[in-house]
C-alpha cells in the first residue's frame, strides 16, 4: 500500500513568468522560471501543489519579501495572500514550472493575476508540497474530479504505471472546457458537462454508476468540498476502499473564499471522518 509522506516545511522560491497560455476559455497556463527556481524540486508526487503569495497593496512589506518575516512581525490583518495550486509539469533541465489556473473574469485574486500575467512579471510562492502519485501495487485507478483537480489529474496520467487500469471522470462547465490529456492504454476518460447543473452533482452520479472491478483500489478525488465529502463518504463507506488507499480532499468550497475554506477545513476534515466512522450525519462548519 503506498505510503503517507512526512510533512515538510515549504521553502520560498521567487520566479519570474517567462509566457502564458490560454488552455480554455476560462483555464489559462502560467509558465514560470529564473534564477529563483534553483532551489525548487518536484517529481516525486503528481498532486504537487505550492502556496502563491500575494502582498497586499495597501501594504508595505519588508525588503527582500519574505513570507516567514512578514507574518513574525505584522499583524495578522496585514499578512500577504496566500493561494494553493497544483504544479502542473516542472522540468528541471528547463528550469520551468507550469501552473493552470481557472479563470472568472476580476473574481479572486490568483486567477485576475494569471489573467493579467506578463513575461516578467514576478510571483512569491512556498512548496511543495504533495502526498500521491498513482502506485503499481493497485489493481485499478480511479481519478475524479472538477476544473480545481484536472491539472493534477492530467499530470497523474502521465505517470501512470504501465499497463494500468484507470477511470477518469473530469467534470467541468462545458465542452469547450475540454482539454487534450494524455490517456494511457487501459485508462478510459469520460467528461462531465455541467451545465447549469450544481458542481459534482454529475460527477458524484456516473461515480456511483461505475462498473466497480475486483482488486485493490486506489483513488484520487478532489474539488469542491460538498461533492468530496460525499464521495469519501461513499468510497470509505460504501466500498469500505482503506483509507491508506485514498487521495481524497476538498480543494475548495461554494461560498467561500481559500481563506474562509483553510480556516475551517481541518475542523470539516475531522467532521468527515467521525461521520464516516460512526456511520451518521454530520454538516460542515458554514463558510465565510
Amino acid at each position: 500500500m503506498p505510503d503517507r509522506p512526512a510533512r515538510k516545511q515549504p521553502q520560498q522560491h521567487r520566479a519570474t513568468v517567462l509566457h502564458t497560455e490560454r488552455l480554455t476559455p476560462h483555464m489559462v497556463r502560467v509558465v514560470l522560471g529564473g534564477e529563483g527556481l534553483s532551489a525548487f524540486a518536484a517529481g516525486e508526487f503528481t498532486d504537487h501543489y505550492v502556496k502563491l503569495v500575494f502582498p497586499r497593496p495597501e501594504v508595505t512589506y519588508p525588503q527582500p519579501f519574505d513570507l516567514a518575516q512578514a507574518r513574525a512581525e505584522l499583524p495578522r490583518h496585514e499578512w500577504p495572500l496566500t493561494r494553493t495550486y497544483t504544479v502542473r509539469s516542472w522540468d528541471p533541465q528547463l528550469r520551468e514550472l507550469a501552473i493552470d489556473f481557472v479563470v472568472h473574469g476580476d473574481e479572486g485574486i490568483a486567477g485576475p493575476w494569471a489573467e493579467a500575467a506578463r513575461p516578467g512579471d514576478e510571483l512569491v510562492f512556498a512548496g511543495p508540497g504533495g502526498a500521491y502519485r498513482p502506485s503499481p501495487e493497485a489493481d485499478w485507478h480511479l481519478l475524479a474530479g472538477d476544473e480545481s483537480a484536472l491539472p493534477a489529474i492530467a499530470a497523474s496520467l502521465e505517470e501512470m504505471p504501465e499497463g494500468a487500469r484507470a477511470s477518469v471522470l473530469v467534470e467541468v462547465a462545458g465542452p469547450e472546457e475540454e482539454q487534450k490529456l494524455t490517456v494511457p492504454e487501459g485508462a478510459e476518460l469520460v467528461w462531465l458537462h455541467r451545465g447549469a447543473a450544481r458542481v459534482g452533482s454529475l460527477l458524484t452520479r456516473a461515480v456511483r454508476e461505475l462498473d466497480w472491478p475486483q482488486g485493490d483500489l486506489q483513488a484520487f478525488v478532489h474539488g469542491e468540498a460538498g461533492f468530496v465529502k460525499e464521495l469519501r463518504r461513499y468510497l470509505r463507506v460504501e466500498r469500505q476502499v482503506p483509507r491508506e488507499w485514498l487521495s481524497v480532499s476538498g480543494y475548495w468550497r461554494l461560498g467561500s473564499d481559500e481563506d474562509g475554506w483553510q480556516a475551517a477545513k481541518r475542523e470539516w476534515n475531522a467532521q468527515v471522518e467521525a461521520e464516516q466512522e460512526s456511520g451518521g450525519t454530520v454538516s460542515a462548519p458554514a463558510g465565510r
